[in-house]
């Protein structure tokens, strides 16, 4: 099948196909005139990619675990691959910790909404004893 095809098949954009290729995550064969040919096994391919993608693995991740996953009914499932529980692992702990950045500065954040939402009259004031002219948003 040809990449708009596939396209239609998966609902994942030529473009977005192309970049899978460009990171060695899909690999179809080249027809004499260029043209990108796929199998059906490019479909399923196409589908572990967007589970891998969606737990939140970076493509260089999904490229060395690519094959190490299978199609259980509608689930994908990790098989035991060298490295694979240690790459999950890993990943997990990059996604925990980003997760952690996140919600601290979310309290950050909240904490200068907080403020800036304060009646005029309730804010401290300035080291001059003036109170602050509120920034407009």
């Amino acid at each position: 099948m040809r990449i708009g095809e596939l396209a239609e098949t998966t609902g994942i954009s030529r473009r977005l196909l192309r970049y899978y290729e460009e990171q060695g995550l899909l690999r179809p064969l080249r027809l004499a005139n260029g043209y990108r040919e796929y199998s059906p096994s490019d479909v399923a391919g196409v589908r572990h990619i967007r589970a891998l993608l969606a737990a939140g693995l970076p493509t260089t991740v999904i490229a060395r675990l690519l094959h190490c996953v299978h199609d259980d009914g509608e689930r994908v499932l990790p098989s035991t691959c060298p490295g694979m529980i240690a790459s999950l692992r890993r990943e997990h702990r990059r996604i925990t910790d980003a997760i952690t950045q996140l919600q601290s500065s979310q309290q950050a954040l909240d904490t200068m909404l907080t403020a800036a939402l304060r009646p005029h009259g309730n804010r401290p004031s300035s080291a001059n004893g003036a109170a602050r002219p509120a920034d407009s948003a």
